[in-house]
């Protein structure tokens, strides 16, 4: 089961089901066009700081 955590300024946003996959395969789309990525994926952090 994938689980889904988005934080703005350390505060927690709470996301429903569609947010979560939406997010995931957004992401993972982009991560899988990428080279030298693991097949096996256990977990990814994606940080970004404005």
């Amino acid at each position: 089961m994938t689980e889904v955590k988005l934080q703005i300024n350390e505060k927690e946003i709470r996301l429903n089901k569609i947010m979560s996959t939406v997010l995931t395969n957004i992401n993972m789309g982009f991560i899988n066009a990428l080279s030298d990525i693991p097949k096996e994926k256990k977990k990814l952090i994606l940080e970004i700081s404005f």
